[in-house]
């Protein structure tokens, strides 16, 4: 499982995924998610706007991702 660090005190869903290198740009992040693409903390998620906290995960492709602070 990979990580990304956050300095705040959450990270949008979008901006996670284009941090963590599964989207070149936001607008290929928000495609992905609103296709049902994209799990956080094992759940479909269609908003890109998702709030992910210290501890969260996201999973795209069979790849997950942790959120730390």
């Amino acid at each position: 499982m990979e990580t990304i660090k956050i300095r705040d005190e959450y990270i949008k869903l979008g901006q996670a995924m284009k941090l963590a290198g599964l989207a070149e740009e936001g607008s290929e992040a928000k495609q992905m998610i609103l296709n049902g693409e994209v799990e956080v903390n094992g759940q479909t998620e269609i908003r890109r706007g998702k709030k992910l906290f210290d501890g969260d995960t996201f999973t795209f492709q069979g790849k997950t991702v942790k959120v730390t602070k």
